[in-house]
């Protein structure tokens, strides 16, 4: 059966396009679908990632049907941050067939190294930092803005020629499993704070959620600069993501620290709403809308998203302190909480989590290739 490669530059091909993993998973219990209504905005120039780079979408079909997926571009951005000349791909999904995955990446890396491109990294998907193939933890459905895919698409990146440029990994407490905080966390965190009466630890005000929200992206941009694959966060990123997850967040998952009332810290935690996507089956509506609302507040699975403290305060242990509050707010609901993306060389984050008791769960991976053999 051959397969033949086509760009997307219609409507109906968009939509093929969006469709095609809802026909790929329909057997699958561990897929969660997107919220489909906002998908055509995700491979468009309206999300605030493609709007600053090159893109195409290309279709795989094999006898009239669709059988892969795959997007490339070239995020302008990223190169001029780190003058490199690093295409990316994402959104792939494939039959399991490796000539799928052969024609679809062929075509992919023919249109990155056309436009001058001399490596090429992912998967990394146009979705506020869900980035990696699931490499391990396929017994358990993947969070919300979390990729989820078969074990078989390692191999055939592998087969490819690509190769791990890093690992991101994924830890859990799981209070319905005795998951609780250490003692002697309990106790460093009373010393610390009698020492340091200037140290504050709240909630999100939701009544000024912009104030809050642009604290959290500038310490963001600050404190995480050194990270592997980070770009400066700009004010369209932080309103794309607000729009996604305003409308769930919970004032008990999101933290800010404060010294002497300065926003220097947070932490950024959200319900996982896929639980209630796989009931509506990605559909706002007419009545999937209603259903999100009126189950958010009872979700027991939460993303622990985002943790970051000013440079200046690193090595103190705050970090900490803003992890135990977000979970002991939650662990009356009786909650598990996944913590993802840690970096695999991000020692300090691990240590630190290990020594709360938490679990790996899971690991995605990164790949990279060189353009030239």
């Amino acid at each position: 059966m051959a397969v033949t490669i086509e760009k997307v530059e219609s409507n109906r091909a968009l939509r093929e396009f969006i469709r095609f993993p809802e026909k790929l998973y329909r057997q699958d219990p561990l897929w969660s679908p997107p919220i489909w209504m906002e998908e055509r905005e995700t491979f468009s120039v309206n999300n605030p990632l493609l709007a600053h780079s090159d893109f195409a979408l290309f279709l795989a079909r094999s006898e009239g049907e669709i059988a892969g997926r795959l997007l490339a571009y070239v995020d302008h951005k990223f190169n001029d941050f780190y003058n490199s000349n690093i295409g990316m791909f994402g959104s792939f999904e494939s039959v399991r067939r490796p000539e799928v995955a052969k024609a679809l990446f062929a075509e992919s890396e023919g249109w990155l190294i056309a436009r001058g491109m001399d490596t090429i990294r992912g998967p990394l998907n146009p979705v506020a930092e869900c980035w990696g193939s699931l490499y391990e933890g396929f017994d358990s459905p993947a969070t919300f803005m979390t990729p989820y895919n078969p074990p078989y698409y390692n191999e055939y990146l592998q087969d490819l020629g690509y190769r791990k440029v890093k690992d991101l990994l994924a830890f859990e407490g799981d209070a319905r499993q005795g998951y609780q905080i250490p003692e002697r966390f309990i106790r460093f965190r009373k010393k610390l704070l009698t020492r340091r009466p200037d140290i504050r630890i709240r909630r999100i005000d939701m009544k000024h959620l912009i104030r809050d929200a642009e604290a959290i992206w500038t310490i963001s941009n600050q404190a995480i600069r050194d990270n592997w694959g980070w770009v400066p966060y700009d004010k369209e990123e932080l309103q794309s993501t607000l729009k996604k997850l305003g409308p769930i967040a919970d004032p008990d998952a999101i933290w800010i620290l404060e010294d002497a009332g300065q926003p220097v810290g947070h932490c950024l935690g959200f319900p996982d709403i896929n639980i209630i996507l796989r009931q509506i089956r990605g559909r706002l509506f007419p009545f999937g809308f209603i259903t999100l609302l009126r189950r958010r507040r009872n979700l027991q699975d939460f993303r622990l998203f985002g943790l970051a403290v000013l440079p200046e305060y690193h090595g103190q242990g705050l970090d900490v302190l803003l992890y135990m509050s977000l979970f002991e707010a939650l662990a009356p609901r009786g909650v598990r909480v996944e913590a993802s993306y840690i970096l695999e060389d991000n020692l300090n984050m691990i240590n630190a989590v290990l020594k709360l008791g938490l679990k790996k769960t899971k690991t995605y991976r990164v790949y990279e290739k060189g353009s030239k053999p």
